[in-house]
């Protein structure tokens, strides 16, 4: 599909700390993989809190992105009401996420706010992605192949 307007996708999650910045990388590591680089202006990702704002990301994180060869490179960082107005895709990795983003979301802005498992097309994965900060490895593994995933449909549907 020929695309007029270049895309910004922006990934959220509590923290920007676990998975917003694992599928920031990952779907832009997809976007390249698929040569569709041309269709995007900005991929970002933001927390709903403070918590982690200036840091890298976690370093399970980290690993399992350099284990399946995806580069990652991230500071924390808040989403501010500005944002909705620089993306055209905001997009929450659970139901917390997207509550705080209604809140939030100034009206009349430009963003359309989703769930990441809105692209779960076949029911493969659950559609919430879970934050796997408390529990170990497994959890981020199956976050990445969930993330892969939704990134791949999502390109799908919406080029």
């Amino acid at each position: 599909m020929t695309q007029d307007k270049k895309i910004s996708v922006a990934f959220i999650c509590l923290g920007n700390y676990c998975r917003s910045p694992m599928a920031e990388a990952v779907f832009h590591h997809t976007v390249k993989q698929n040569n569709v680089e041309d269709c995007f202006d900005v991929i970002d990702s933001f927390a709903t809190s403070n918590y982690h704002v200036g840091n890298t990301p976690d370093s399970r994180t980290v690993s399992t992105c350099k284990k399946y060869g995806i580069p990652i490179d991230h500071r924390g960082q808040q989403i501010k009401t500005t944002t909705f107005d620089k993306f055209d895709y905001i997009i929450g990795m659970d139901e917390m996420n997207m509550k705080n983003l209604k809140k939030i979301q100034p009206k009349g802005s430009k963003a359309k706010l989703c769930l990441f498992g809105e692209w779960n097309t076949d029911g493969k994965f659950d559609t919430i992605v879970e934050d796997p900060y408390y529990g170990g490895d497994e959890g981020f593994d199956y976050n990445m192949k969930q993330i892969a995933y939704f990134s791949e449909q999502f390109l799908k549907k919406e080029l």
